[in-house]
Order: structure tokens, then C-alpha cells, then sequence
């Protein structure tokens, strides 16, 4: 596994600040350059490269080196996502912990803190930063939500397809969860990690529903089916 390294992140500028919202916090500018520090842990979906500065947490890339059983619920251990603890800022330790417990103990996340947030999307006011802070406090563990549906939440119900455009540029996969967010036929639709996945996700948070609904999205059935290669459905509706 690969060790903490550091860096320089040169930060957007917008010059206002965030509001605090409930949750994760956002904190300070983007009219600096940050001092990151970076953590990599292994996952059942491959390598997780977490980077975050002392004032909250920039990315998570899932580098997907494995490929996922979409059968598979249980999350294998990991026994070295929380070394290095004494190298870490505090919001990158909050990360890491809070992907340890999504992993092994869904159930004790609502026991945790979000991390804090410091990327430049949430320092901006704009559809994409409106859309994924409407995700993250209203689809729960084991929910989801449709485009349109996650579209008509955030005020603009026509904008489907534009909130599928938020969902590529998440920064923070797992966290803030694009995974919940589904076709309105029930198809998983696209993932920026593949779907494979998103299915794996899905099946690891027990969700059970066939189609979503809102807010905060469905419970029991199966779940999303796969979308035929070729196939005619809007991806994001």
C-alpha cells in the first residue's frame, strides 16, 4: 500500500466563502494554496486515494484496480485502511474512518462526523454544488433517487440530464453518494467507477428496491437492473 506523501494544491478562487452547511462543514477559501496530504487504502473495490488539507477533504479517487463481485455484501477486512494515523491531518483520519466503518459497519456511520470539505465546487454557488449537497442530506443509506427526481429536489426539475453532468464531476464518491442515484426504469444507468461498481454499492448497502423513488428514494425488491450494451433509455432520467 502506498504511504501518506505531500504536496502542494493550488486552490480555485472565488472569493466568497461557503456557508456552513449541516453535515460536513465547508471551511474557508480557495484563494490560497493548500498543503495537501494524501492517503491511499485498500478497499474491496480496489485502491482509494484519499487527499485533504487541514481544513477539510479535497478528492476520493477510486482507482478500481479489482473487480467487484456485485454479489458480494460483505466488505472483506481491511487491515491497513487506518495505518499511519500520527501522519495524518484530522479531516483526512475523519476520512479514512468513515470509509472503514461504510466497509465493515454501515450502521455505526451515523455515530461518525463527516469530514470536512474543502474542494473548490463547494466554494462556488452553482447548480453542481446545490445538487450534490441536496444528495448527501436527503438520500439516505440504502435509498435512491432518480435523475429527475434529484433534479425537481434541487429546483429545477427539467435539469435531469445536467444533474447526471454533477454526478461525473462528484469529487467525493462514497461520501457524497452519486451511487444512490438511479434511472427512473430501475436501470443503475452510469458511474464514473463503472457499474459493476455502483451495483456492488448498491448491493453492499442493502438496498432492495427495483425503482426509486423520492425523496429519500426506495426500499425492498432487487436491485437496479443492468442497462443492455446498446440500449435506447436515457441514462438520465
Amino acid at each position: 500500500m502506498a504511504g501518506l506523501r505531500r504536496g502542494q494544491f493550488i486552490g480555485g478562487a472565488c472569493g466568497q466563502s461557503c456557508d456552513q452547511q449541516p453535515g460536513p462543514q465547508v471551511r474557508g477559501r480557495m484563494d490560497k494554496t493548500c498543503e495537501m496530504s494524501y492517503k491511499v487504502v485498500d478497499s474491496p473495490l480496489g485502491e482509494i486515494e484519499i487527499s485533504a488539507c487541514e481544513q477539510g477533504v479535497h478528492e476520493i479517487r477510486l482507482h478500481g484496480r479489482k473487480t467487484p463481485d456485485a454479489r458480494a455484501v460483505e466488505a472483506p477486512p481491511l487491515p491497513e485502511l487506518l495505518g499511519c494515523p500520527g501522519e495524518m491531518t484530522a479531516p483526512l483520519k475523519q476520512c479514512v474512518a468513515w470509509l472503514d466503518a461504510y466497509f465493515h459497519e454501515p450502521a455505526a456511520l451515523k455515530d461518525l462526523p463527516l469530514p470536512a470539505i474543502h474542494h473548490p465546487v463547494f466554494q462556488r454557488d452553482s447548480f453542481t454544488r446545490q445538487v450534490l449537497w441536496k444528495l448527501l442530506k436527503v438520500v439516505r443509506l440504502g435509498e435512491t433517487v432518480s435523475y429527475r427526481q434529484l433534479a425537481a429536489l434541487a429546483g429545477r426539475p427539467r435539469a435531469a440530464r445536467a444533474v447526471g453532468g454533477a454526478m461525473r464531476t462528484n469529487p467525493l464518491p462514497i461520501l457524497i453518494p452519486c451511487h444512490r442515484v438511479v434511472c427512473s426504469s430501475g436501470a443503475v444507468g452510469n458511474y464514473s467507477a463503472g457499474r459493476a461498481t455502483k451495483e456492488w454499492l448498491l448491493a453492499h448497502e442493502g438496498r432492495l428496491a427495483e425503482k426509486p423513488s423520492c425523496p429519500g428514494g426506495s426500499r425492498g425488491g432487487g436491485i437496479p437492473r443492468p442497462q443492455p450494451a446498446g440500449g435506447t433509455e436515457d441514462l438520465w432520467e
